[in-house]
């Protein structure tokens, strides 16, 4: 049987450049909410249900590679190449605070507790910065011996974890020490390292290999050779019995978590896939693409009636209208920006994507 079956997702438009990074939020009273950060150095808020489009933050003057929200959905942060990582009201879209870095800023992360954010990139730094005291020095751990890729915490922000651009391996961080105490060992860069929603595992992807680790005692649970070289994976949140990977083919494959076998695989993109998320609930994924479109694809038989995701004039539903009124206004960007390839602030940058 031939798993490549058509499948409609929802598209969302609104972005003109390349979308390479995407963040769900957890299930909040409001529902919840999808963030997503593209070349064209503005995140976009969507509902996480529909895609309706929410706002736009609008601030960077550089490529934006990474978004968060933190656990309640009232703030947001996004790292760009214009060497700052901006801090936002997620409800008013406005800018609480710009952090300043010394290089483009490729990752960052919300801690649990939602008073930290963490950062990485060019520079090779680690740096925590107290929200509650946002003018205060942020706290720097132990240089990374590589530019930092991705970021995320675990263990009740007690490790942290991170990943290089021109290196293999993912590095566990003791915060407290602020020093590297354990190397997941891969063999190519890792472009993707998500945290399982339970806390029990951690995926990573790297060339064409998917990766599944024991959060808690790191060892290498399940790896599976891909069809193609991978950029993101995701597991499934709720049940964890398969996973998600994308990359160069331009299809988004399903496959089984405990046999490797590939159950499905979707095609909509028109360029490669940059990254890949599993709604909190595990009832639809999200994709985002070259193409500088994302697709929100239903894993169950979707509910949704309203009106196409891809108006970025849509409202959203269920109880976060407020939210969506207060940001209606704000424009979305229409020119392309410095996505770090170009000089910024008098440095010339070299980062891959």
């Amino acid at each position: 049987m031939d798993k490549k079956k058509a499948v409609a997702p929802l598209v969302c438009h609104g972005h003109s450049r390349p979308v390479v990074d995407l963040f769900y939020s957890p299930i909040t009273p409001d529902g919840f909410f999808l963030v997503s950060a593209s070349k064209d150095s503005t995140p976009m808020l969507r509902n996480g249900e529909t895609g309706d489009w929410i706002g736009t933050f609008q601030g960077h003057k550089g490529a934006v590679w990474s978004c968060g929200l933190d656990k309640h959905a009232l703030r947001a942060a996004s790292a760009s190449a214009d060497f700052s990582v901006k801090l936002w009201d997620a409800v008013t879209g406005d800018e609480l605070q710009s952090f300043e870095h010394k290089h483009i800023v490729r990752a960052c992360a919300f801690s649990e507790d939602t008073h930290l954010l963490l950062t990485g990139g060019a520079e090779k730094y680690l740096r925590i910065f107290d929200l509650n005291r946002p003018d205060a020095p942020p706290m720097e751990v132990e240089k990374s011996p590589g530019s930092v890729r991705t970021v995320a915490w675990l263990h009740s922000d007690q490790t942290i974890l991170s990943s290089c651009i021109d290196m293999g391996g993912v590095r566990l961080w003791d915060v407290r020490t602020g020093t590297i105490v354990r190397t997941l060992d891969t063999k190519s860069s890792v472009t993707s390292a998500e945290v399982s929603q339970d806390g029990c595992y951690i995926t990573t992807a790297d060339g064409s290999t998917v990766k599944f680790w024991d959060a808690n005692h790191f060892g290498l649970v399940k790896s599976y050779d891909m069809p193609c070289v991978v950029e993101s994976a995701s597991l499934e949140p709720k049940y964890g019995n398969k996973f998600i990977a994308g990359g160069e083919d331009l299809w988004i494959h399903v496959f089984d978590f405990h046999t490797g076998e590939e159950v499905g695989c979707n095609k909509g993109h028109h360029g490669p896939v940059h990254c890949l998320r599993f709604s909190p609930g595990g009832e639809s994924y999200a994709s985002g693409s070259e193409d500088g479109t994302i697709r929100i694809w239903q894993t169950v038989p979707s509910t949704h009636n309203g009106p196409d995701p891809s108006d970025a004039n849509g409202k959203v539903k269920n109880g976060a209208d407020e939210i969506s009124h207060q940001m209606e206004k704000v424009d979305i960007a229409k020119e392309a920006k410095n996505d770090g390839s170009e000089k910024t602030t008098g440095e010339k940058a070299t980062e891959p994507n």
